[in-house]
């Protein structure tokens, strides 16, 4: 898959069956539009396409803050063995002022040269979202391309969004989470060098920075399994700022792995959240500390069926 970012980096004049969205998570409903667009790669022969938008831009001119189920790099991950291309847009002013009629002329055909264009029930674009699968329909016999609609996919009721999913880990609720995402939440990065206050205590542990933007669940102790040099262990995770020893208030993943005995530092990990074990707290000594990891590995043991 090739991943382009801005649509002017985009070249191929290949028609393509193409879908737009934020894409945040790629969470079950995401997952129902991409099979489609699959389906039509397949059939028609023609090129795949994820559109995805980046809000970050918007973000930053309104100074908010918010937080993504995953990352950029993730999302190219996971889409990697299945599009022909993951497309990048940047959600700037200039981008956000595009009118619905020059989003259809200009980006579906002119830049995707879109014979199918796969989109949710809810999807708007333009200008004050001015475009709606209504106005797709009307300009897809002038514009050559057929509209595809898929449902939205539900959870009891609950329609699987990318903002119903964050509430719900938001909650701790890791194992709901995953079902909706259809894969373990995880969070990737490089194992940097710690104070190794784990390793002089008998459980040396991996630190990893908290990626930028992504959401931090509650903070406290995870049964996990990490992935280092395509091979998983499992484990256990805490994520958050280590009050007991620190006071630099940084978000920091710390792991530790069953079985795993090597030097890991600045080797790339991934680590998938199953379980939510505790909140995190602010011990009152490095021995009550030492204590209560003990009981959380325990704990981690006994999940993972390991003697």
């Amino acid at each position: 898959m090739r991943y382009v970012k801005w649509l002017s980096h985009y070249l191929d004049r290949r028609r393509s069956a193409v879908t737009f969205g934020k894409f945040d998570g790629l969470h079950l409903g995401h997952q129902k539009l991409i099979e489609k667009v699959l389906e039509l790669k397949k059939e028609q022969n023609t090129v795949g396409i994820v559109c995805a938008f980046d809000m970050r831009p918007l973000w930053k001119s309104k100074q908010l803050h918010m937080e993504r189920l995953m990352t950029g790099k993730e999302r190219y991950h996971h889409l990697n063995s299945q599009m022909d291309y993951l497309v990048e847009c940047p959600f700037t002013e200039k981008f956000r002022n595009v009118t619905a009629q020059d989003f259809i002329r200009d980006v579906i055909c002119g830049v995707f040269h879109a014979s199918y264009v796969v989109v949710g029930t809810d999807f708007h674009f333009g200008r004050n979202q001015g475009g709606d699968i209504h106005m797709l329909e009307e300009y897809s016999k002038e514009y050559g391309y057929e509209l595809v609609v898929v449902e939205k996919e539900r959870y009891y009721g609950n329609v699987i969004s990318s903002t119903y999913i964050r509430d719900v880990l938001k909650e701790g609720n890791v194992r709901l989470t995953n079902y909706l995402l259809g894969y373990p939440f995880e969070v990737n990065g490089r194992v940097e060098r710690g104070r190794q206050l784990g390793r002089t205590l008998g459980f040396p542990t991996m630190n990893v920075a908290w990626p930028e933007y992504k959401l931090v669940p509650p903070r406290g102790v995870y049964v996990s399994e990490i992935t280092i040099d395509g091979i998983k262990y499992p484990g256990i995770s805490n994520v958050g700022v280590k009050p007991t020893v620190s006071n630099e208030g940084r978000v920091v993943l710390e792991s530790f792995l069953f079985g795993y005995g090597s030097d890991a530092y600045g080797r790339k990990i991934k680590a998938e959240f199953l379980e939510f074990r505790r909140p995190e707290r602010k011990f009152g000594s490095i021995e009550e500390m030492k204590s209560c990891v003990d009981k959380d590995i325990a704990y981690g043991k006994r999940y993972f069926g390991i003697e």
